[in-house]
């Protein structure tokens, strides 16, 4: 017996080591040691995933339809830099063991940043353009946020050719491309898909999943605070009524 055992685990080792084990390193980012601008890039270069879960979040918890056009078209970006990538087949300028995907063309950072803030830009400049009683406030927090996407889209470009993930041909093609991307899907979801979001929100399923659509409201915040704050308001005076009876 104690034979068997010994033989199974030999065979379980032999196994073990024959495997090759390949790291998921979708948030491996290497910088030079001691390279504090490299590691400050490094941390920029983050970006993507903390605006993909920022959708997540948004659509789980607001269920807005604009924001699931937006993320829609996110995804449909990602689907078009993979086919890019593996169509092109352009290696990266630096290879490094484990990383995600070996193709550089076009750099996938570049491609998603650009395409965000350029859906972002067209979407405050015109989608938000028709609010003109906003304040001077609302529009200085439109230019800030404006100037806050063209930052970072800028820093995550240069990040990845600073830190060698891309050359700077691969990344001045994935701003084109998510530029272009960008622009293209903005126009499909301003002229086609927004008009049909009061019929698709009458469906069943979509009152069942409590889909919305603000597309008429300016100020969504300001509109579920001051709902919120009136309805609350009205509860407070009924409990308060009944418990005078």
């Amino acid at each position: 017996m104690a034979s068997l055992d010994d033989e199974l685990k030999s065979h379980f080792i032999r196994a073990t080591d024959e495997l090759e084990w390949v790291p998921l390193s979708l948030t491996l980012i290497e910088y030079p040691q001691g390279d504090i601008l490299g590691k400050l890039l490094a941390l920029i270069s983050l970006t993507p995933f903390v605006i993909l879960t920022g959708f997540m979040t948004l659509i789980l918890f607001r269920r807005d339809l604009h924001t699931i056009a937006f993320f829609s078209g996110v995804i449909l970006n990602e689907f078009v830099n993979l086919i890019l990538k593996h169509t092109i087949r352009e290696a990266r300028p630096l290879k490094r063991d484990g990383i995600y995907n070996e193709y550089g063309m076009p750099s996938t950072h570049a491609q998603f940043m650009w395409f965000f803030t350029t859906y972002a830009i067209l979407f405050i400049c015109i989608r938000l353009h028709h609010n003109s009683n906003s304040t001077i406030s609302e529009r200085f927090w439109r230019i800030i946020i404006v100037a806050a996407c063209i930052i970072v889209a800028v820093l995550v470009s240069y990040g990845r050719i600073y830190l060698q993930y891309h050359s700077t041909s691969q990344v001045l093609c994935g701003v084109l491309v998510g530029v272009t991307l960008g622009v293209a899907w903005f126009l499909i979801t301003h002229t086609i898909l927004t008009p049909l979001f009061p019929l698709i929100v009458s469906w069943r399923v979509s009152e069942y999943l409590l889909l919305r659509d603000t597309t008429l409201i300016p100020n969504v915040l300001w509109f579920e605070y001051t709902n919120i704050r009136t309805e609350v308001r009205a509860r407070s005076r009924k409990l308060v009524s009944m418990k005078s009876q």
